[in-house]
């Protein structure tokens, strides 16, 4: 796709929805991690009050995924960024399943692999169906 065609209006909109769905998603996490109190987070996470600053520094890691998904493409300055922030919320979601899994909390991970699921179609997505190029 050259920066002359134009995107499927179709797949944009599936493409956008996905990134809205992604992008509340890790900003309510990052939220729960970084805002609520410990005992509030331990209620949703119960990993939380054993491991105080690894729920500090995935709480940033969730921001920063939520912006990268979203501003890029949305301002158009950078848009390549959201591509590299799908690959990133896809390593998040192998982590945190890994995570899971090691703690015996293997029925958490089913929202882990939709997530990641998510992010490979915004990968593929905005890497072939509908890209969006930087501001001329």
């Amino acid at each position: 796709m050259k920066a002359t065609d134009k995107p499927s209006k179709v797949w944009d909109i599936f493409l956008w929805i996905a990134q809205g769905i992604l992008a509340l998603v890790l900003v309510w996490a990052a939220y729960t991690k970084l805002f609520q109190s410990l005992q509030e987070a331990a209620k949703m996470l119960p990993w939380a009050k054993d491991n105080i600053v690894l729920l500090k520094v995935t709480g940033v890691i969730d921001l920063l995924g939520a912006l990268g998904i979203i501003l890029p493409a949305a301002t158009r300055i950078q848009p390549k960024l959201t591509v590299f922030a799908a690959y990133g919320i896809i390593a998040l979601m192998i982590i945190a399943s890994i995570f899971h899994i090691s703690r015996d909390e293997v029925s958490l991970i089913s929202m882990n692999i939709f997530f990641l699921l998510l992010a490979v179609f915004v990968v593929w997505g905005r890497t072939k169906k509908a890209i969006v190029f930087p501001k001329s």
